[in-house]
Parts: C-alpha cells; structure tokens; sequence
C-alpha cells in the first residue's frame, strides 16, 4: 500500500490525504482524468489524465466504463473567423445566448443584440456585491478593464456580433472541453467566451517567475466548457510538450499554455548575452506534459521597434550614420 500522499480537488474543496490506489478508485465517479490532483514531486493542481504516474492507470480503469453524461453550462455559438493579418470573429448567436468580451473589443453588432456593461464576472452565478468586487479587482491586477461587455441575442433568428484584433496577428478558438476546461493565456491574449466561460487570474508560483517574468507575471486563467478566442501577433505556433519537455521562450512570446505545463523564468547568464544579447536578462522555460501556444510578434516587442526609429518629432534618428546604428546594436535593436 503506498504513502497517503495524494489529494483530489472536488466543489473546490481539497480531498485527502489518500495513497495512489485510493485515488485511483475514486477518479471513475468523479471526472475520470480531467479530475484535479496534486501529490509527489507537483507544484500546482494538475488533470490527471496529465501525471505520467496515473496516467496509464487511469486509462485501464475507466476505458471499460461508460462516459458519465455532463451537463453544459456555456452557450454554443457558432462562428466565422475573417482575415489574413488583421482577422475579425463573427459569432452568430441564437435567442438567449450571449458571448463576453473586453470592452473596446466589438466590431459591429445586428440590431437584436443587446449590449451591457457589467461590472464583475459576468459569467458567474448568484455572484453577491463582494464577489463582484472581488472578481473586478482582479482583473485590474492584470491591466484589464473593471467592466466587460456583454452582448445577448434578443432578436429573432440569428444574431451577429463581430471582435477584432487589436494589433496584426491571428485570432484562435480555444475548445476549452477539448482541453480539459481551464487554459492559462498571457494578460492581454484574451478577445471573447460564450456566456459560461470564466476569465480570472493566476500567480506565477515560482520566485523566479513572479520577480522577474515581467509579461508572465500575471496570467489569466480561462475555465469552463465554452469556445473561448484568444488573439496571437505575428504567426501563431502551437507546440505539444512531453513530459519532461522544456521549451524556452521569450516571455513576450507566450500566448497561453495548459495548467500541466510548468511555468517558470530564468537567467539568461553570460556577461556578453546579458550586455549586448538584446533578448533582455531572462526568458521563461515551458515544461511539458501539455499544449503551449506562442505568437512571433507580441505587441510590446512591435511598440519598442516603433519607439526605437522615432525621434522627438517622429523622424528617425542616427539613420545611416555610424553612431546611429551601432547604438542600435547595442541596444539590440
């Protein structure tokens, strides 16, 4: 029998301590391998269906047994992204439904949409005055607005509604039930959710990451099982990690990932990387099992080159002189 060691996550209680064996038996009447864990060796809440050391297990104990029925609780919308570099999404909503955005983020709506500033989470429920506050303050702390937007199909038919994006780049719809209902995505990736989906935030857990992750700092988190589209600058990357896979990246660069990918930030170390390597003293390191999407272009990578080649009066300065461009080499421009 082995050490009680292992807990599982439940109505958001902690369950435990059990040993493996234990837990084992008990993940079939819960949520199979999209049942929150932690135990040995783990820094964070993990699916179980993520942890090499269940994994197999899991899948012999379950594969007999029929999937239990859920209940969906986000609105399905259908959509139509449009565009090359500067896409839009159109999303067609039925009667009664309604998707969530950023405010300043609608492109156009149809006259049987009804549009609403709501001040909280919109897609929480029975949320009380203090929840509210709670939710809002939150999401300040990751430069977000205190209010969404809310738009609702009050027409009859179809109803559209239209996001574009901010800066060029691509917009992807993130299947939250296709990846275990949570996602993890960089502060200003977010774009819209259907009714359902909830944006709330997450601390980088490492000392490392939340000292020097700058972008990475703070994460919103994205749970619920609901389309959900985040938008990506430059060319849009997905990459699937192992486990025990580490990727290093840019933290500019990373769009979002799966709460089983480990999430760090490093030193880049060496005096002549760190003086004239221009890719700045740290990068995040990505460890796998899971899903990481990346952009090529983040937007304060574009809005530094932009603020490189100007000058008081928006001339470029030092342009075609010998200073000039060994003051951009050293700054890594």
């Amino acid at each position: 029998m082995g050490l009680a060691e292992w807990y599982y996550a439940e109505q958001g209680q902690a369950v435990g301590p059990l040993t493996r064996e234990d837990l084992l038996a008990k993940l079939p009447r819960l949520q199979g391998g999209d049942t929150l864990v932690y135990g040995p060796g783990m820094s964070s809440w993990t699916a179980a269906r993520h942890i090499p050391a269940l994994r197999t297990d899991i899948r012999d104990t379950i594969a007999a047994r029929p999937p239990t029925p859920s209940v969906r609780r986000s609105d399905e919308i259908d959509y139509q992204i449009t565009g090359d570099d500067m896409q839009f999404v159109e999303i067609a909503l039925d009667p009664g439904e309604m998707v969530i955005a950023d405010a300043g983020a609608m492109m156009y709506m149809t006259p049987g949409i009804r549009m609403e500033t709501v001040f909280g989470d919109p897609s929480a429920q029975d949320q009380g005055l203090l929840g509210k506050v709670f939710a809002a303050g939150k999401r300040v702390l990751t430069g977000a607005s205190l209010f969404m937007t809310t738009f609702t199909s009050q027409g009859p038919g179809k109803q559209q509604v239209a996001f574009a994006a901010p800066y060029p780049g691509k917009i992807v719809a993130m299947d939250l039930p296709q990846l275990g209902g949570e996602l993890l995505c960089q502060k200003t990736s977010f774009l819209c959710a259907a009714r359902g989906v909830s944006i709330g935030v997450a601390f980088t857990r490492r000392i490392g990451a939340g000292f020097f992750g700058g972008e990475g700092f703070i994460l919103q988190r994205l749970t619920g099982d609901g389309l959900a589209f985040v938008h990506a600058g430059g060319t849009f990357f997905q990459r699937r990690l192992e486990p025990g896979e580490t990727l290093r990246v840019d933290t500019g660069c990373i769009v979002a990932f799966q709460p089983s990918v480990e999430y760090d930030i490093k030193f880049v170390g060496g005096l002549k990387n760190t003086l004239f390597g221009g890719e700045g003293l740290f990068f995040a390191t990505l460890t796998g099992p899971g899903n990481v999407w990346l952009q090529s272009l983040p937007f304060v990578r574009l809005a530094d080159r932009i603020h490189a080649t100007g000058g008081p009066r928006g001339k470029q300065t030092g342009e075609g002189s010998v200073l000039g461009g060994l003051g951009k080499r050293i700054g890594g421009r």
